[in-house]
């Protein structure tokens, strides 16, 4: 509390008290308990601590229908797309990964300028559908037979197919003419669904005909004019037409019925009232 006196010059003195609050000091810090200080990395910098191909560990923030996002520690959240948590079709993010469950990813993309980071639980270098082109060669081990084709193992998740019409360029009546269970072959990849997890495969260009070349080697070409003898004996085809001509006459038989002529309606009209106008004429 501080006194301030006031004597004006005009009128009597009169000394007055008036109360002026001050504000206390701040007491000092105690040392030892500094505030700690957060480092923040600029936004634009925070990618440059990472690499494509480098695995982290994360933890699942946060679960959506088209993948999750997992903090790395590096200040901005990786997003998990559902495509890249299997090399096989995932239906739902939760069968495969939850809320606060810590994983295993690597960094699959990075974007600088926009600063995302891409994740993905598949291994670099795992070969998946996506990898796949059509006219691409590839070789599989047969699993399976069908009435339809064959079913193929070429390292993806799911058999690839082998349509029996693919087997090969001719026609193909069953697919265990061409293939066998457990076989070795290279196909041609003819087409790709990465969504449905599909791929098609082809034969055709790849193999020899079924039955090509077989009958070549039995075929013998005798030069014109060696003919046997016996074959100059032989009827010609006009021969045998003329023969069976005759032979069909002679075992002709007509029908049993003969076809009755047609009756014409205003003839048979005609003489009928004539027969009637003679009878009452005899009569009268």
């Amino acid at each position: 509390m501080t006194s301030v006196e006031i004597s004006p010059t005009a009128e009597p003195q009169v000394s007055e008290t008036v109360a002026v609050e001050t504000a206390p000091a701040a007491a000092p810090a105690p040392k030892g308990r500094q505030k700690p200080k957060v480092q923040t990395l600029p936004r634009k910098k925070i990618v440059k601590v990472l690499s494509v191909g480098m695995e982290v560990t994360g933890k699942v923030k946060r679960v959506s229908e088209y993948g999750a996002f997992v903090d790395i520690g590096v200040g901005r959240d990786g997003l998990l797309h559902i495509s890249e948590l299997s090399t096989s079709r995932v239906r739902k993010v939760d069968d495969m990964i939850k809320e606060g469950d810590e994983i295993n990813v690597w960094i699959k993309e990075l974007d600088r300028e926009k600063n995302r980071i891409s994740l993905t639980m598949v291994p670099p270098g795992t070969k998946t559908i996506r990898d796949l082109a059509v006219g691409e060669l590839v070789t599989g081990s047969v699993q399976r037979l069908t009435s339809y084709g064959a079913f193929v193992d070429i390292g993806m998740e799911r058999d690839a197919m082998l349509h029996v019409k693919e087997m090969g360029d001719g026609y193909v009546a069953k697919p265990e003419d061409v293939v066998k269970v457990g076989d070795e072959i290279e196909a041609r990849i003819s087409g790709v669904d990465a969504r449905r997890g599909r791929v098609d495969l082809s034969l055709k260009g790849l193999r020899p005909a079924v039955g090509s070349g077989s009958f070549s080697e039995d075929i013998e070409i005798q030069p014109m004019g060696a003919v046997a003898e016996a074959d100059e004996d032989l009827p010609t085809m006009m021969e045998l037409a003329f023969r069976q001509a005759l032979d069909g006459e002679e075992d002709f038989q007509p029908p049993s019925r003969a076809r009755k002529p047609k009756r014409r309606k205003g003839r048979d009209r005609y003489e009928q009232d004539d027969i009637i106008t003679r009878t009452l004429r005899y009569r009268g």
